[in-house]
């Protein structure tokens, strides 16, 4: 899939352009990876500590907090695993978007809260709608070349 970018108008910057299309392969390598390592490291640490996690969900007042808590764990690898090696890679996208809007409408409603604990759940919301926005990015995108979609012929 060929990317196509508006060049910048003035000439430093339309050296970042040239940058940013010689090597848009590497660069979307790279978003998919910082992107697959905030899934990965909570949804690893929600299985290191299902107890804690189903305690969480107990606390927000999740129905069946025991099912929702492995459910969110193995989705957020899942998703992991989307983006690192880039198969499957729109589904994940998508599956990551709608993951975010759920666990985002049960988990920081900052609105809810008094003292430091609005701060901490409202930057995981601004957080969790800045990961969205990736990945409607890597949904419109793909994975490019360097994914296994790639390989595949699935671009």
């Amino acid at each position: 899939m060929s990317i196509q970018s508006t060049p910048s108008s003035s000439s430093s910057l339309s050296r970042l352009d040239g940058l940013a299309a010689g090597a848009t392969d590497v660069w979307l390598l790279i978003g998919r990876v910082a992107l697959c390592w905030v899934f990965l490291a909570i949804g690893w640490g929600h299985i290191g500590n299902t107890a804690g996690f189903v305690g969480y969900l107990t606390s927000l007042k999740v129905p069946s907090p025991e099912i929702f808590a492995w459910i969110g764990a193995i989705v957020e690898l899942i998703i992991a695993i989307t983006l690192l090696f880039g198969v499957a890679t729109r589904y994940g996208a998508a599956l990551a978007i709608i993951f975010l809007i759920i666990s985002t409408a049960i988990a920081h409603r900052y609105w809810e809260y008094t003292g430091p604990a609005v701060g901490a759940n409202y930057n995981n919301f601004l957080k969790n709608l800045s990961m969205m926005g990736g990945m409607f990015y890597v949904f419109v995108v793909g994975p490019g070349g360097f994914s296994i979609d790639a390989m595949m012929g699935k671009k």
